[in-house]
């Protein structure tokens, strides 16, 4: 399935949808998978609705359904040449510049 094409609520609704049947064909409730994952069954319910929630709530679910792997995956460099390499070490050691204090 090409997800380019779809709108940011088009992918909400196929993630939801995704997210609870990997649910139930783990044969696991909304309770079982929340008190698993340390959240509140209303939690799951909104995140399985699309509706917001923490995205460390998303996370607690992951790890319980196995799928870290995927959420790792999210947001990996893409480091196709040498020079993407090197573009992205230099931007990993930058840090932020303080602001000069307007007394000095």
């Amino acid at each position: 399935m090409d997800l380019e094409f779809k709108r940011p609520d088009e992918l909400v609704a196929l993630l939801c949808e995704r997210l609870r049947t990997e649910r139930l064909t783990l044969q696991m409730t909304q309770a079982e998978l929340a008190g698993r994952a340390g959240i509140g069954v209303n939690t799951l319910s909104n995140l399985e609705a699309g509706r917001n929630v923490s995205f460390e709530s998303l996370v607690r679910v992951a790890m319980v359904l196995g799928r870290l792997s995927e959420l790792e995956a999210l947001f990996m460099p893409k480091l196709e040449s040498l020079d993407d390499i090197l573009r992205y070490e230099k931007s990993a050691s930058r840090q932020r510049i303080k602001r000069k204090s307007k007394d000095a």
